[in-house]
């Protein structure tokens, strides 16, 4: 399953819940099911292992400096979209980020914007046609991908063309580096899959609810998202994920493995 739409549920795990009940965004629940249990076999036996080596192996330091680095090719395009939705301060500030970071920060490795006070935003082009008023349309599962809706998928291609790493050549450094980002976003969510599994007696569900919910939170521009889910009864009642590598306010990464034909 996609690192980053997992990131989606460190924040649904701050309630051990899950909703029930048909969703009338999901009209291809069957489908979508099947992708789903289909992505989750991939995760659990290709995916989470490579990704819990990489966590149990390398210094946080490095994790941190990896998840720098991509997040910070990234701004541009936040930049772009905060434009778009008619954020001009925030764009500016987007922009200001990538400067400070590339520069002082060596590279993005680390995130000087952050300690003096340029926040870290996250935007997508998805989230951009939302505030348009375009409607998310039904809920899609991407193969390897995860959690989408129409309107998200739709806007995918231009979000992967948006962030800087997808110009990368030789194409080989690049399939590379996708790699690497793709395994250190898994691993920063480690701790939330484990609650998951704890939690909700149907997963499909519950990742669902909460990413639509993520996703309409984002679109209203809420910085307080609480997701609207049902307590499950019995829930076991797991401590909260830690939350330092987690971005509240993640989009879908930039995952551009293509072939090397020999680059």
């Amino acid at each position: 399953m996609n690192a980053s739409r997992l990131q989606a549920l460190a924040l649904a795990l701050l309630l051990t819940g899950c909703a029930t009940g048909k969703n009338p965004q999901d009209p291809m629940e069957g489908y979508n099911r099947a992708v789903f249990a289909f992505n989750d076999k991939a995760d659990q036996f290709v995916l989470k292992p490579v990704a819990t080596a990489y966590h149990n192996v390398l210094p946080s330091f490095v994790q941190t400096g990896v998840g720098n680095f991509f997040g910070n090719l990234g701004e541009i395009w936040n930049g772009v979209n905060d434009i778009l939705q008619g954020k001009v301060g925030n764009g500016a500030s987007d922009f200001a980020r990538f400067g400070v970071n590339s520069t002082i920060g060596i590279g993005g490795l680390f995130d000087v914007g952050s300690r003096i006070g340029l926040a870290k935003r996250n935007r997508d082009f998805g989230e951009t046609l939302g505030s348009w008023g375009l409607k998310p349309g039904p809920y899609v599962v991407i193969p390897l991908l995860g959690s989408s809706t129409l309107r998200d998928s739709v806007a995918l291609p231009l979000d992967y063309a948006g962030n800087l790493w997808y110009y990368k050549y030789p194409v080989r450094q690049r399939n590379e580096g996708s790699i690497l980002q793709f395994v250190d976003q898994r691993a920063s969510v480690l701790d939330a899959s484990k609650l998951l599994d704890e939690a909700a007696l149907d997963r499909y569900e519950f990742v669902r609810d909460a990413y639509l919910q993520l996703r309409e939170s984002k679109v209203r521009d809420d910085d307080q998202f609480t997701p609207r889910l049902e307590k499950q009864e019995n829930a076991p009642q797991a401590p909260l994920p830690d939350q330092s590598r987690v971005d509240p306010d993640a989009k879908a990464p930039a995952a551009t493995v293509a072939p090397s034909q020999g680059q």
